[in-house]
């Protein structure tokens, strides 16, 4: 890879809507990022080509509509849905422990998850701080977009 290409990759990806732009060439990659806060921060990580089957199924479009005690009502948690349509995945990589589990306290902009779509790994932040209720999404399962997939306890 040229210089020239990676300046046609930057120009094509700051004039496009898409957020990032990955590139494997002669065993070369080129992975660029695009933030609105114009920092560029580029994490990588490895997810299995084929998932492992879930152990149980969600309804992530029923949150809280599991009803009996314990149940969790939407008034008193934050939703965090999909931005894209995609596959989603817990962990950094399949043998990585998950990024969050219920229970676990989150800052505003910690990683909560990995939504791949088109071979590039998109990181999932939390815009809220507090305390994980649920995870929505069995790991490996696709998700639409729009779809929620936490649910988080605001502090």
């Amino acid at each position: 890879m040229d210089l020239e290409f990676v300046e046609k990759l930057l120009k094509l990806l700051s004039d496009s809507s898409a957020d990032e732009i990955e590139i494997e060439e002669e065993g070369k990659r080129v992975k660029v990022v695009k933030h609105r806060n114009n920092s560029s921060i580029a994490h990588e990580a490895y997810v299995p080509a084929y998932p492992q089957p879930p152990s149980q199924t969600a309804d992530a479009h029923a949150p809280g509509a599991t009803g009996g005690e314990g149940a969790p009502s939407q008034t008193l948690h934050h939703e965090i849905r999909s931005p894209i349509v995609g596959t989603f995945y817990r962990a950094p990589a399949p043998d990585a422990a998950p990024f969050v589990d219920v229970g676990s306290m989150v800052q505003t902009g910690a990683v909560l998850c990995i939504v791949e779509a088109m071979k590039l790994m998109n990181e999932i932040e939390s815009d809220v701080q507090g305390r994980i209720a649920r995870v929505l999404v069995e790991n490996g399962q696709p998700v639409e977009y729009d779809q929620p997939l936490f649910l988080i306890e605001k502090l």
